[in-house]
């Protein structure tokens, strides 16, 4: 959809004629009829009062020209977990869980500085890199080439261990380091990996982490 039709879907949705949405935003109902017949498009002060007003991204607005990624862990970004300032405003940097209320909700920062840096930070992750990809024998695991700073309330999935015990091994406040990776052999089953300085893990799940099992837990 273009823009134009997305802001008369969005005010058809919401019951308002375009004086009524014109008096919300404070702008003049000759605009709202200009950016819905394609005349013109809103701009992007203007776009940020409809972000908040709608409760839809600016990408959402503009018709989505693009994929949004959290860029602390690589989620895929959709409306529904965009973080948002303490304005309410959509920030489409990162997803909620990474971002919240104007600050950062992992503890990945404090991590640089017992790492001794940045710097430091990189080769840790290579190494984990290395660690994971020196694992032998699970048919269907590929190659890891990178790995995210991931929430603990995100990837602290739920296993049913033999005896039938139901066993979480993560701190939902604490960060990892992690990816998703998909099955080499395809499938509705996928790869999860997490690790920090003292283990590695390895899990697969179906959708949205249904469905867990636990491959490997290993101590470093």
């Amino acid at each position: 959809m273009e823009t134009k039709d997305i802001i008369l879907d969005l005010r058809t949705k919401k019951g308002l004629s375009q004086e009524e949405l014109a008096e919300k935003i404070f702008v003049t109902r000759q605009a709202i009829s200009r950016w819905e017949t394609g005349e013109t498009i809103p701009n992007i002060d203007t776009l940020k009062q409809l972000s908040k007003f709608f409760d839809v991204s600016i990408n959402t607005l503009l018709g989505s020209p693009e994929q949004l990624v959290c860029k602390c862990c690589g989620m895929k970004l959709e409306d529904c977990n965009i973080s948002k300032e303490t304005n309410g405003n959509f920030n489409e940097e990162y997803c909620k869980w990474c971002y919240a209320d104007g600050d950062f909700t992992l503890d990945f920062w404090k991590q640089y500085i017992k790492i001794g840096g940045l710097e430091k930070f990189e080769e840790f992750k290579k190494q984990i890199i290395d660690e994971f990809n020196s694992i032998l024998g699970i048919e269907g695991l590929p190659k890891i080439e990178d790995l995210n700073v991931l929430s603990g309330s995100f990837v602290n999935l739920e296993y049913r261990l033999p005896n039938g015990e139901i066993v979480k091994f993560l701190d939902d406040k604490a960060s990892y380091l992690g990816s998703q990776l998909e099955c080499e052999f395809g499938g509705d089953r996928c790869f999860g990996i997490v690790a920090n300085m003292d283990f590695l893990l390895i899990c697969t799940y179906e959708k949205d982490g249904e469905n867990p099992e636990l491959v490997m837990y290993k101590k470093r």
